[in-house]
């Protein structure tokens, strides 16, 4: 049996279902967007997201690989990172059609969450992220990027559905060395993000789970 295969035989009938009901990256993106934004502590599987109906951009975004998995796709993920101590960092799970790359991510943020297939290379995708990422000090804090990864070629192939494997899946995903997107000269002189553009890109945002409102 297959990883995919034996991942969906985990799970309970109505859910079976509506994995059939995914049929395109966008249907992966607006499968994510129906659970519930929730940045607790607790880095769950693929499969105790859909079991517990919500997720963060880690586990979210690892469950987002895996159903473009299915579908056909390499399983790629990459992280997007900011300086320590600035903002969180934010997860994509990548696809490619026609030899561009998009993206399907789980955000508390409107503007971080999908990219349609239309950029060359995994750091033009980055890019795109650029002017949205933002913290509550209205500061633009995307700093790097890390190389796609494959999860497929992950040798311990219980990550989707065992809880352990996918914390050390994901712990070994977070030791990977960030490429610079901007110089640290750049980032000296970037603008400060205005009141009403923050007003834009918090809209549908729980406060609550912001970094550096939430409780740690």
């Amino acid at each position: 049996m297959d990883i995919i295969a034996k991942f969906q035989s985990h799970l309970p009938a109505d859910l079976q279902q509506a994995l059939k009901q995914i049929k395109t990256p966008f249907d992966v993106q607006e499968y994510l967007l129906g659970m519930p934004y929730n940045a607790e502590a607790r880095d769950r599987s693929p499969l105790n997201v859909m079991l517990d109906g919500q997720c963060h951009c880690l586990d979210g975004g690892f469950l987002a690989a895996l159903l473009l998995w299915k579908l056909g796709f390499p399983p790629l993920v990459l992280d997007l990172r900011p300086d320590p101590g600035m903002d969180d960092d934010h997860v994509l799970a990548l696809y490619q059609l026609e030899g561009r790359w998009g993206a399907a991510a789980k955000s508390n943020y409107v503007n971080l969450g999908f990219r349609e297939a239309i950029y060359k290379n995994p750091r033009e995708l980055a890019m795109s992220y650029f002017e949205h990422y933002i913290n509550t000090k209205r500061e633009k804090t995307l700093r790097g990027y890390t190389r796609p990864m494959d999860l497929s070629k992950y040798p311990d192939p219980n990550w989707p559905w065992d809880e352990q494997s996918a914390n050390r899946l994901y712990k070994h995903f977070y030791k990977r060395k960030p490429i610079p997107l901007i110089s640290k000269s750049t980032a000296k002189r970037l603008n400060p993000v205005t009141e009403r553009l923050f007003e834009a890109e918090t809209l549908h945002t729980n406060m609550n789970w912001v970094f550096g409102i939430r409780e740690e």
